[in-house]
């Protein structure tokens, strides 16, 4: 038996902002939202339904966002991994997010390793990683 990794849900005080902030930097859309959720799948994701199995289990999974009224506290225990090919440039990719309200985060990784952890707009960390092609 196997589920499928239907979404990842993150929580945000201004969810139409970083819904929107997060479909940008993804190259997602918007295929529900209304005051209490917003939620974004792959452009090439499927919004019909399926109904074979095996299709049904390749589905990658999208994001929800929704309200809550508590600001960030601590760490994540739980991030995303952003990977740019390796025919893109990594360090313009970083540029980019920074330039669209992302900012640095020291998790208490070391100045060596291969990635670069940011932070979104609402402070939730995440990672881009080396450029690479799987």
């Amino acid at each position: 038996m196997a589920l499928r990794w239907y979404t990842t849900v993150i929580d945000a005080h201004d969810i139409a902002t970083l819904s929107r902030w997060w479909a940008q930097t993804l190259d997602w859309q918007i295929v529900y939202e209304d005051d209490e959720e917003v939620a974004i799948i792959p452009k090439w994701g499927a919004e019909d339904r399926i109904g074979d199995l095996a299709e049904w289990l390749r589905s990658g999974p999208g994001m929800v966002f929704v309200p809550v009224p508590e600001g960030k506290t601590v760490k994540n225990r739980l991030h995303i991994d952003l990977a740019p090919h390796k025919s893109q440039d990594r360090d313009a990719e970083v540029a980019a997010l920074l330039e669209r309200g992302a900012t640095h985060a020291d998790v208490g990784q070391s100045d060596d390793v291969t990635w670069t952890v940011l932070a979104d707009p609402e402070g939730n960390e995440f990672c881009v990683l080396s450029a690479r092609d799987r």
